[in-house]
């Protein structure tokens, strides 16, 4: 689909097919972002990672991003997820007869980031000061970041217009210097951290021990850790309350995977990331979910580098083009006629062990996390904690619908999308959670104890 905006040549990717050819196999013409002025520019001072223009710059941040999220250092951070996901489950697990577990999904999703990012101790609260800041500072971003937000991004002349006649401007290049010395400030936690003993693997201390070797500035190094932050609990957030409203509209799903936990894990101990492998059944209702509902709906623009022709269609240097994730997650010519249904047994094979995904899909079975060079550096990470939270919470528990009170189940929305920034969430819903067998409390509370919160 072709779209101008003032000029600006603006290309909707519909389909897996044109999407995965552009963007992934021709990769190093399509790593570029549109200019986002307010976004990138004004609110970060050309620092926002995720919004960058294709460059040296890009480069070094990305090479710092990947080498600090390897999938051989995410080992030291499963202890963290572990204990975030089993304080999760006890809280869930708290008696009321409905919650929105919205909440405890914020909790979990920021307490883990912030472990991961700063070595932060567990955050009890969502309303915790200590992520105030940065949430303000995602909301500022987000907002920005979509398209027709600020005039300045359409009208991009509106630059030159002095501080004292534009309100945004000044406000901007306040908010600017108020996120540095936030930044800043707990990357200096962890610097403090570092020259007195207190050695603890985390995303900040790789970079301030790496410093000669990524070549990274301060304020790379604070823009950085902030914004994987940012990045990392939205989504997370998002993915898991889709999750869980699909565990409750879909019953017989959730009874396989706790059928799948049983068996594999047994009812005297709570999973583990060595039970992964184990686990297809599970890996495919987190495949699924991320297929089924993609918390960035409309991904990430890309932005064409120099000239180009896709099946006799001119694509001229700096159009932007946007992968429409949701129609390639429900693309019928990859995934089939059912896949606008919620159906994990896609990705499973006669004898239940997890198949290999479309190649379109770069074998993730689902494209949530983007393509080419700008696919999402954090993206093992956020696996992970899908994996262990999701995992915990159907051993100890089930997710019920609410009823009303003559009994019937209240309705559920699995279709209402509710946009924050560029974030999707599902419709506020309310559920019912409940021990799921008799003697899982105490096994619980040791594992608790033991995290000492």
């Amino acid at each position: 689909m072709y779209l101008d905006a003032a000029g600006q040549p603006t290309i909707v990717l519909n389909s897996l097919k044109s999407s995965f050819e552009l963007l992934e196999r021709r990769a190093i013409t399509y790593s570029d972002r549109p200019r986002l002025i307010m976004a990138q520019e004004i609110l970060n001072n050309g620092l926002l990672f995720a919004l960058m223009s294709y460059g040296e710059r890009w480069r070094r941040m990305r090479r710092a991003a990947h080498d600090a999220l390897s999938k051989r250092v995410l080992q030291n951070y499963h202890p963290n997820q572990t204990k975030e996901a089993t304080i999760l489950v006890s809280s869930l697990l708290t008696p009321s007869a409905s919650l929105n577990p919205d909440k405890q999904f914020q909790r979990f999703g920021a307490s883990t980031i912030m472990s991961i990012v700063y070595d932060h101790p567990t955050i009890i609260s969502e309303h915790d000061e200590t992520i105030k800041g940065i949430e303000a500072y995602n909301e500022r971003v987000a907002h920005a970041a979509v398209p027709g937000s600020y005039l300045v991004d359409v009208f991009p002349w509106m630059i030159r217009i002095p501080e004292r006649f534009a309100k945004w401007k000044r406000e901007g290049s306040r908010h600017f210097h108020k996120d540095c010395a936030m930044f800043s400030g707990l990357l200096d936690r962890v610097r403090v951290d570092l020259v007195n003993g207190r050695n603890r693997p985390s995303f900040s201390a790789t970079l301030l021990q790496n410093t000669d070797h990524y070549r990274l500035s301060e304020l790379e190094m604070a823009f950085l850790a902030g914004q994987l932050y940012a990045a990392g609990t939205e989504t997370t957030i998002t993915t898991l309350s889709w999750w869980a409203l699909a565990m409750i509209a879909f019953p017989e799903v959730q009874r396989k995977a706790q059928a799948e936990l049983d068996a594999v894990v047994g009812r005297d101990r709570l999973p583990t990331f060595a039970d992964a492998p184990h686990l297809p059944y599970l890996g495919a209702v987190i495949r699924e979910i991320l297929r089924w509902r993609p918390a960035l709906p409309l991904g990430v623009a890309h932005a064409a580098s120099e000239d180009d022709w896709y099946e006799g269609m001119f694509i001229p240097k700096g159009s932007i083009c946007i992968p429409n994730a949701w129609h390639c997650n429900h693309d019928r010519a990859v995934f089939g006629e059912d896949a606008d249904e919620f159906r994990p047994e896609r990705y499973l094979d006669e004898q239940g062990e997890l198949l290999s995904s479309p190649v379109e899909t770069i074998q993730a079975g689902h494209v949530a996390f983007g393509f080419g060079r700008r696919i999402c550096v954090g993206k093992d990470m956020a696996l992970d904690s899908l994996f262990i939270s999701t995992a915990r919470i159907l051993w100890a528990a089930r997710l019920e619908r609410v009823r009303d009170e003559i009994g019937k189940q209240v309705p559920l929305d699995t279709d209402t999308l509710i946009d924050v920034g560029i974030i999707a969430r599902p419709a506020p819903y309310d559920c019912v959670v409940r021990p799921r067998f008799t003697g899982m409390e105490p096994i619980l509370a040791e594992e608790r104890n033991r995290y000492e919160v």
